[in-house]
Order: structure tokens, then sequence, then C-alpha cells
């Protein structure tokens, strides 16, 4: 079942399909061709293949009317020896299909798994082989700078939950507000989410105490927000409707219907366990009763 890190990060490729482009031609220096408009595409990639494969998304490079690239894009999580037979399916039946190129991308977390998704795949003799591109945490920069925080947004949120544990994570933290200015309300709120839950105990102190002490007047509405936020109790709504607001995002992002009295109740719920929990479901829920019996009605 899909995670909340892994329905997150394939939602950064849902509202910024460009993204692809920009992790291959600039962290993995792999060369993409010149192209004009990138596009999420149907990532059923079943076809003609009686087993049903579903990549996590696919986005084409265009050139005017002509697609110059395809890319599948696979959130890792752990190592999956069964991915090693579906992800060469995934790229013919696309090459297939759309007659261009295609790379395969996978984002790991976790770096060890990302070592291990980059080796080529050797399906036979004399030299069928699929090579995957992998992004983990070594491959994602660490951002600082203001600038490239708002030209970067979601590599931006990637360096902070890669490289949020190191020993001054201020500069770091800074930016993800700084990209947090090019985001709109409701995903700058399920990024941040992201790089909470991302980090262990300690770092989400730290993320958390220079999100509420922080003297930078930061732009963002997002931003603005938190710190008004003074009192504790302020700090404790302001992370509820955050987790509230991220779990109307993935409920949309999936296509499930939210009705006007199930969206008032979880805007209206302050316990974070609850929310998180409604959250963890959410991202592998076909239908919004899945959430609990509070959705059943």
């Amino acid at each position: 079942m899909p995670t909340h890190l892994h329905e997150t990060l394939i939602e950064m490729f849902r509202v910024r399909p460009v993204l692809a482009a920009e992790i291959l031609d600039g962290q993995l220096h792999v060369p993409v061709p010149e192209f004009t408009e990138a596009r999420l595409s149907p990532s059923d990639l079943t076809d003609v293949i009686p087993t049903e494969y579903r990549a996590d998304a696919v986005v084409t490079l265009n050139d005017r009317h002509k697609t110059v690239l395809a890319v599948v894009i696979e959130v890792q999580l752990r190592k999956d020896d069964r991915k090693l037979h579906s992800w060469p399916a995934y790229v013919a039946t696309l090459y297939a299909r759309l007659h261009c190129p295609v790379a395969l991308l996978v984002l790991c977390p976790v770096q060890s798994v990302a070592d291990w998704s980059a080796a080529p795949i050797v399906m036979g003799p004399p030299g069928s082989v699929v090579t995957p591109v992998s992004l983990g945490p070594a491959q994602v920069p660490i951002v600082t700078d203001a600038d490239s925080a708002r030209r970067h947004p979601e590599l931006t949120i990637l360096s902070a939950l890669a490289h949020g544990t190191r020993p001054d994570p201020q500069p770091i933290f800074g930016a993800m507000l700084h990209a947090f200015d090019t985001i709109d309300l409701d995903h700058a709120r399920l990024y941040y989410e992201l790089v909470l839950s991302g980090l262990p105990a300690a770092a989400q102190r730290l993320l958390e105490d220079f999100m509420t002490t922080t003297g930078h007047q930061y732009r963002s509405d997002f931003a603005k927000g938190f710190f008004n936020s003074g009192k504790d109790e302020g700090r404790a709504e302001g992370r509820a409707e955050g987790r509230a607001e991220a779990l109307l995002t993935v409920l949309a992002a999936r296509g499930l219907a939210v009705s006007d009295e199930h969206r008032a109740l979880i805007a209206g719920c302050a316990d974070d366990a609850q929310l998180d929990t409604w959250l963890r479901r959410a991202v592998g829920a076909e239908k919004i009763q899945e959430l609990g019996d509070e959705f059943a009605g």
C-alpha cells in the first residue's frame, strides 16, 4: 500500500511534471532532448500485456506535437526484487506506445535502496538491458540559496528531507521556506508535513523550533501563518490545520469525492493522531469511507 511519503513524492510530479526533466538533466546528468512542454501522461501501462502494470507516474517531454522523451517515475522505499521484472515491462510498453526513447527514474529516500535500484537489469543475451536512473539522498543537492529555492522548489523540499539531519540544518530549513514562496498554500502544508514526518525526532524538534523562533521575514502565506501563531495553542492548531490540508490534498490527488460534511469533519479535527491515521489510510483508499467509521455516512 502506498505511504504518505510515497504519495506526496508522486504529487510533486503531478503538480509540476517538468521536475522529471530537471532531475534527469540536472542532478543525474542524463541528457534530455530539447522540449517545449512537460506533460503528465496516463500511468496505466497494460496495453497488450495480460498482467496489469501501473507505474507511479509517467511524464512526457514534447517538442511541439512530437514526444521526444517519456519518463517512467517510480518511488521505491525498500528493495523489492519483483520490480526487476516489472520495470522492464513499463519501459517496453511505453516505448511501443509512444515510439520514443524512455527513461526509468526511481526516487529512493534511502540511499541503499537507490544503489540497489540503479543496477542494470539484464534480461538476456546478447545484451537486452534496462538501466534505471536512481535519485537517492546522495544525489539530492543541498539547497541553501533563496533564489535557487524559488526556482526549484521541489528539489528544495527533497533537500530538506534528505539533509535535514545535518549538524546545522537552519540554512536548509530557511531555503525550504523560500521555496514555499512559489508553491500554493495547500501544497506547502503538504510538503512541510512530508519533511517533518520524514525527519528523526531530534531533527523534527529543530525544524519546529526554527519555524517558531526565526526572525527572518519570509514572504509566503504559509510562513506568515506559522510565524503569526505566537502561542503554543495557536501553533498546535496550525499543525492540525496543516495535517487537515494535507489530507484534503491527498484525497483530491486520488480523485476521491469529499462531501461538505466530510470536509467540515476533517477541517474541524484538532487531534493530530487522528488526522495522521486518516492521512495514512487516504493514500491507499479507493473510497473515502475507508478512512474510518466517521466517514461512513
